[in-house]
């Protein structure tokens, strides 16, 4: 016989897990909607920083905050997704299933009459 195939009952667990790339995609993508929103709500002033001793243009704002506000919102996200994925645990499900596991015999060529000289 060149197969022979084994069967088993295992049990599982079965549960909904959500995906943290999409939760963190999400809270990025929020994080850059947070600094265009501030970017634009705040005009700003045309005189020089006191710190530096510098003018910033809005894009250079934008930037800043950018840099700031994805990296928060990259956090938010990821806890988010921790939280909703702590949350699946409990309604985790044990099916059972049927496990088939088919093994070939190696010294039977591959159309099953033996090997070939």
């Amino acid at each position: 016989m060149p197969e022979r195939s084994q069967d088993r009952i295992e049990t599982v667990s079965v549960r909904r897990a959500p995906k943290i790339s999409v939760f963190l995609i999400l809270g990025a993508a929020l994080g850059v909607l947070v600094a265009m929103i501030l970017t634009f709500a705040f005009n700003g002033t045309a005189e020089a920083s006191p710190n530096t001793g510098g003018e910033y243009s809005q894009g250079q704002v934008f930037g800043f905050l950018t840099l700031i506000c994805v990296p928060v919102g990259l956090a938010l996200g990821g806890i988010v997704a921790l939280v909703l994925d702590r949350r699946s645990r409990r309604r985790t499900r044990e099916i059972a299933v049927d496990h088939e596991s088919v093994h070939v015999d190696p010294e039977s060529g591959a159309d099953g009459r033996g090997s070939v000289d």
